[in-house]
C-alpha cells in the first residue's frame, strides 16, 4: 500500500504526463525511420505531453523548423542523416529543448521543469540541443553538435 501512494506521489511532484502516442512515435522514428522529426506539445489543462507534428521522411531541415512555432515552447527529435569525414553515412537522433526568448515566462518554466522526465521517456537520443531562436539551431549548429 506504502509503496503504490509512494509511486502516485512520486508522479504527481513530477508534472506532467507523457501520452503513450509520444513513446510509440518515437519508437517508429528510431526503429522504422517513418518520421523524419516530431515535434511534441504540452497540454497544460491535461498535465501532459502530446505529439503535435509528425515529419515525413522527406520533409527538410526547413521544413522541421518552420513547424515549430515562433513564441511557444516546444519539444522535438530530429533524425539527423550526415557523412563524416571517412565518407561513412551516419545517423543521430537530436533532441531540441524549443523556448523562444518570446514565450511567457509561465510556459518556459513548465517546459524546464518537465524536460528531463519526457527525455527519460525517449530512450535513445544522441544529442540535447537547447534553443531560443532560430540561429541556436540552424543546420551548421546540429551537424557540429552530431559529428
Amino acid at each position: 500500500m506504502f509503496d503504490s501512494i509512494f509511486r502516485l506521489t512520486a508522479n504527481a511532484a513530477s508534472g506532467m504526463v507523457v501520452h503513450d502516442d509520444c513513446k510509440l512515435k518515437f519508437l517508429e522514428l528510431k526503429a522504422k525511420r517513418t518520421y523524419h522529426f516530431i515535434v511534441f506539445k504540452i497540454e497544460e489543462k491535461h498535465k501532459q505531453v502530446i505529439v503535435e507534428k509528425l515529419g515525413e521522411p522527406t520533409d527538410s531541415y526547413e521544413a522541421f523548423t518552420s513547424s515549430l512555432p515562433a513564441d511557444e515552447c516546444r519539444y522535438a527529435v530530429y533524425d539527423f542523416d550526415f557523412v563524416t569525414d571517412e565518407n561513412c553515412q551516419k545517423s543521430r537522433i537530436i533532441f531540441i529543448a524549443w523556448s523562444p526568448d518570446t514565450s511567457k515566462v509561465r510556459s518556459k518554466m513548465v517546459y524546464a521543469s518537465s524536460k528531463d522526465r519526457f527525455k527519460r521517456e525517449l530512450n535513445g537520443i544522441q544529442v540535447e540541443l537547447q534553443a531560443t531562436d532560430p540561429t541556436e539551431m540552424g543546420l551548421d549548429v546540429i551537424r557540429s553538435r552530431a559529428t
